[in-house]
């Protein structure tokens, strides 16, 4: 079965840094663009950054500068290390795969992590 686990979501203070890790299996992880999404209470989700197969990444605007997808294939995990954190990232972070696309598109992925809560205080 397909399996999008992450992890490594916390409360951290505005400017500090967390890295959050989705682990994935079930699928031919090099052939999907993996990305990571994020929702926060009242918003709709929105694409934060994605990586390709041969380690193009895109970003939102506002991360830009800050925070870094990364893959390591031979163990099937994405990352997303965010520095300079602001109050405004806090939300739920989703681990995402898409076979066809690799945008910040929301809509045309084909599988989901659960979530790992991210909150940045002031």
């Amino acid at each position: 079965q397909v399996q999008l686990v992450e992890s490594g979501g916390g409360s951290v203070q505005a400017g500090e840094s967390l890295r959050i890790s989705c682990s994935a299996s079930g699928f031919t992880f090099s052939r999907y663009c993996m990305g990571w999404f994020r929702q926060a209470p009242g918003k709709e989700r929105e694409g934060v950054a994605v990586i390709a197969s041969t380690g193009g990444a895109l970003y939102e605007d506002s991360v830009k500068g800050r925070f870094t997808i990364s893959e390591d294939n031979a163990k099937n995990t994405v990352y997303l290390q965010m520095n300079s954190l602001k109050p405004e990232d806090t939300a739920m972070y989703y681990c995402a795969a898409d076979f066809l696309r690799c945008g910040l598109d929301t809509s045309s992925n084909d599988y989901w992590g659960q979530g790992t809560q991210v909150t940045v205080s002031s």
